[in-house]
């Protein structure tokens, strides 16, 4: 191919792709005067709006793992408060979760594994934040892990 040949099919590229635009922009729109986008503009922003999903969807997860791991935390706490006060009363611990005056957030699920006169250990999990679990223990019953002190809430 030679470089006539190739401006001659470049000229008449050009000119077909300006008659073709003069031909477009005379033409009324068909619903009365409105112009509207065209079919490259609408994916064009469906594909901007797809990457942006695509970004903030795992950091949407990342939050929620934090606040389930949050509400397993409270729920321990609220735990060790409601256990105290039942303690006040009855002067033993108790492992029916009935009798003490709390409820857990949506979700969490929580098992006091030990209570007695002298103690209670209880773990918490949450089915969304699998497989982390919490736990505290407190008086003087066996180390329940991931606890590692008495009345430190530890998780892992």
């Amino acid at each position: 191919m030679d470089f006539a040949n190739a401006g001659a099919i470049v000229m008449s590229i050009t000119r077909m792709l300006a008659r073709h635009s003069t031909v477009r922009h005379q033409t009324p729109p068909r619903d009365g005067g409105r112009g509207g986008f065209t079919l490259i503009e609408l994916l064009i922003v469906v594909v901007i709006i797809g990457i942006l999903a695509a970004i903030a969807i795992p950091k949407f997860q990342n939050t929620k793992g934090k606040a389930n791991a949050a509400a397993l935390k409270s729920d321990l706490r609220n735990l060790a408060t409601a256990q105290e006060a039942y303690f006040f009363e009855h002067e033993v611990y108790t492992d029916d979760t009935n009798l003490l005056a709390y409820h857990t957030s949506p979700g969490v699920v929580l098992t006091i594994v030990e209570a007695t006169a002298s103690g209670w250990s209880a773990k918490a999990t949450h089915p969304a934040s699998f497989p982390l679990t919490c736990a505290l223990f407190a008086g003087s019953v066996a180390v329940l892990a991931p606890a590692t002190a008495e009345g430190i809430i530890n998780c892992q």
